[in-house]
């Protein structure tokens, strides 16, 4: 019953405060007005600049910025305790993610839908630019190469979700053929298409595809990131109609058929007395783990605030918006839609996990379960723990439905799939863009570019051998440097918010001195800890990282002191636009 309150609690305190906070936010704050001119219909190109229907650039944004993210974090988190990781997610997603998405889409659409290192030059100076550039640039980088790697290994721990992850593709085509150019009803295909998606999935439950061990010499990881990183390539170049905007629509679907079932799962599983919350309240010290402060808020990330949602905003969704208004539930909306995702995968790893979890052919239950599956840190840390964590509590609780655990399994590994595969190829679009942005003369190619940022992975990938697990190298990294990114998009928002309300720019100046304290932090003892084991790829990066965030800090502060409030600011712009 408790995860059934849990639930309930926060999603209700999700739905009151999209309607008090997100729409003060948004009409009183950022002032959103439709008579301001935005990017999709200004520079509409038919391949980036699109006007798109509210329900389907919500579906591409929220594939987008949640991909693993809200799965993986909190997943592991829950080391720490339930009750910390649960307000992380919901304080973090209402008052700190919700404002960073929407301030950032915000911008990008009244820039002409330019990226954040573009227009922190706008608003900071040219310097820090140039700082943006190179987190936002080793960010997409790893996210474009650790996203091949984890579809891969979710391949390999569910070849039954093969099958319907690729047939994804051919059906998200058809759609977008069918609506786009053959003027179909939307509604109808759409359903047909889930439908159809749907079936692929019981077929894969039953006929799963295993990726031999080794093709020329190559591991089946390195095999499928290569096909990954082709599919990427060919997704990012290809105009967001025919299939980026109707794979996400379908997404967008699968989404709600997936928490809908996890919805059901805890109702029936929490009424039926089968499930209880195994893991404790608080737990500050488990086996070999980093100090709780900083590292829950850099662990979960995606649920509650990441970084990277600021390159989808202010990268392909703010040429997609059709209409300021919309910004809100595209983005605030999206934010809290993910803090939800983050809830049910708490409660699947803290609850549902104690259904039954498999271990060394042994099936454990209760208590017993969670406390072998986080014994310690390592035994929690690696990516198929993480997932296997919420994919078992998740297939148990749908167990209690009815339905047939492998299929659970598979729907729930096809969930996580189609999600990693969306962010990784907006993150290869949005970084195709920000070379472009900042390289006009050598990157105005998108075939160029784009090359290039696959080329990069590859690299990456394939720097620790045949293996195809070079990714990893940097991900060490990737917590700290999301994070990063987030307080300093805050920086960004705050600043120009502070020339154009009165007070306004509390909303985001609170949430970007948080970020950056427990950004800063958290990079200082991972340097410390690079040091100590002798990385010095890592601490060189790391130390960049260190001073990209102080500079833009800096300057960001001076320049805040520098800005006085012009009331009519705002309103001249729109008007300017208009």
């Amino acid at each position: 019953m408790e995860s059934i309150l849990i639930m309930v609690l926060v999603f209700a305190g999700y739905l009151v405060m999209y309607r008090l906070y997100g729409k003060f936010i948004g009409n009183k704050i950022f002032k959103l007005n439709d008579d301001h001119l935005v990017p999709s219909v200004e520079l509409e190109d038919g391949v980036d600049y699109v006007p798109t229907k509210k329900n389907i650039i919500f579906g591409h944004h929220f594939a987008s910025i949640a991909g693993t993210g809200p799965i993986v974090g909190p997943a592991i988190a829950v080391i720490w305790g339930w009750l910390p990781a649960l307000i992380w997610v919901f304080l973090g997603s209402l008052i700190m993610g919700g404002v960073h998405d929407l301030g950032t889409l915000v911008l990008s659409m009244r820039n002409q839908g330019k990226s954040i290192s573009e227009f922190t030059a706008k608003y900071i100076n040219v310097r820090t630019k140039y700082f943006f550039f190179f987190v936002v640039f080793l960010e997409l980088w790893i996210v474009v190469a650790i996203f091949g790697l984890v579809i891969a290994i979710l391949f390999k721990m569910y070849p039954q979700s093969v099958i319907p992850v690729w047939s994804q593709i051919p059906i998200a085509m058809f759609l977008g053929y069918l609506v786009y150019k053959r003027g179909a009803n939307l509604t109808v295909w759409s359903i047909i298409a889930v439908v159809t998606m749907y079936l692929t999935i019981v077929l894969g439950s039953y006929v799963p595809l295993t990726m031999p061990k080794e093709v020329l010499g190559i591991s089946s990881i390195g095999v499928w990131s290569v096909i990954l990183l082709a599919y990427a390539f060919t997704a990012s170049v290809l105009p967001v109609t025919k299939l980026l905007q109707p794979r996400d629509y379908i997404n967008a679907h699968q989404l709600i058929v997936a928490l809908s079932l996890l919805v059901l799962g805890v109702i029936f599983a929490g009424f039926g007395g089968k499930m209880h919350v195994v893991a404790p309240v608080v737990r500050l010290h488990p086996k070999d783990t980093p100090p709780m402060w900083p590292f829950l808020f850099i662990t979960i990330a995606c649920g509650a605030i990441s970084g990277f949602h600021s390159l989808v905003s202010s990268g392909t969704s703010a040429k997609q918006v059709r209409k300021e208004t919309d910004s809100l539930f595209v983005g605030y909306g999206s934010m809290l839609l993910e803090g939800a995702l983050a809830t049910l995968v708490i409660i699947a790893t803290t609850a549902g996990i104690g259904l039954g979890y498999l271990k060394n052919g042994h099936v454990l239950t209760g208590v017993t379960a969670w406390t072998e599956h986080y014994a310690s840190w390592a035994a929690a840390g690696g990516l198929s723990s993480k997932v296997g964590a919420f994919v078992e509590g998740a297939a148990n609780m749908i167990e209690t439905m009815g339905i047939p655990k492998v299929i659970a399994m598979t729907l729930m590994g096809v969930f996580v799939a189609s999600f990693a595969g969306t962010t990784m190829d907006t993150a290869t679009r949005v970084q195709r863009y920000l070379l472009t942005e900042t390289f006009p003369k050598i990157f105005s190619n998108k075939f160029v570019s784009t090359a290039f940022v696959i080329g990069a992975a590859l690299l990456l990938i394939f720097s620790t051998g045949a293996n195809g697990k070079g990714a990893l190298s940097l991900w060490p990294l990737f917590g700290a440097v999301n994070q990063t990114l987030a307080a300093l998009a805050l920086i960004v928002v705050t600043i120009y918010l502070r020339a154009r309300t009165r007070w306004g720019w509390i909303i985001s100046a609170l949430p970007a001195v948080f970020m950056l304290v427990v950004s800063f932090w958290a990079a200082v003892e991972n340097q410390l800890d690079f040091e100590n084991n002798h990385n010095l790829l890592l601490e060189a990066l790391n130390l960049v990282i260190i001073i990209s965030m102080v500079w833009v800090a800096v300057e960001g502060v001076i320049i805040f002191f520098k800005t006085s409030y012009k009331p009519k600011l705002m309103e001249q712009e729109l008007k300017k636009a208009a």
